[in-house]
């Protein structure tokens, strides 16, 4: 894709993110490449003061008590859902879009949830200026899913979950995972959970990461 606003120093700065993401044992090349294409300085909204810093691997504020996430982050996760061509992905946090762009330049079909009212208002009409066809924005509750939409090849969780939701497991497709980072006592572990058959599912564990709290219901 072809963006307005996005200059040679952006892109610059770009494959310069990409070093640090190897560098940082993010070894999917296709991830590192949605990585490289997606043009992150652009979903800061209007908030153009974080131009010149939205190639550091770090989390910034978007309103409405959210984040964008950190690269690292954004590409762990999305190395750790191993998407096909033509999966289909349940997000759930549109927040910024970046997380939900760089799963459709991997090749996915996304049905995202955002619970912030305002957010929703923003970012769903941001992606489809940016060209992101492939993504379908839903104003809702996360722990509900779409279960009119499932079953998933792959769901991501963008905040953390006091809990594992049952509607998302069951929302699964048979072979298919949801990464979701999971708050126990004083911290938050990423984990991926895989539906062997229609009762059963494997759970693993990864590292420690920091995310805003996942919560029930919409916020207007």
């Amino acid at each position: 894709m072809n963006f307005k606003n996005d200059t040679y120093r952006h892109q610059g700065l770009r494959k310069g993110l990409v070093e640090k993401l190897k560098a940082k044992e993010i070894t999917d090349e296709r991830v590192l490449n949605a990585i490289g294409e997606v043009p992150r300085h652009l979903f800061f909204g209007l908030d153009t003061i974080f131009d010149n810093h939205a190639y550091e691997d770090k989390a910034f504020p978007i309103g409405a008590g959210q984040t964008i996430s950190q690269p690292y982050t954004v590409a762990f996760q999305s190395q750790l859902l191993e998407i096909a061509i033509g999966d289909k992905v349940l997000e759930i946090g549109t927040g910024s879009g970046y997380q939900a762009a760089v799963l459709s330049v991997l090749g996915a079909q996304v049905f995202s949830i955002e619970r912030q009212k305002k957010l929703f208002d923003v970012t769903r009409p941001l992606l489809q200026e940016l060209g992101y066809n492939s993504i379908k924005c839903f104003f809702g509750d996360g722990f509900e899913g779409l279960p009119f939409f499932a079953p998933f090849d792959h769901i991501i969780v963008t905040a953390a979950a006091p809990e594992i939701p049952k509607k998302l497991l069951a929302q699964l497709a048979i072979g298919g995972n949801l990464v979701i980072p999971h708050t126990q006592e004083n911290s938050t572990i990423m984990k991926r959970f895989t539906r062997i058959s229609p009762n059963e599912f494997s759970e693993e564990n990864f590292h420690n990461f920091r995310f805003v709290p996942m919560l029930k219901g919409k916020a207007f």
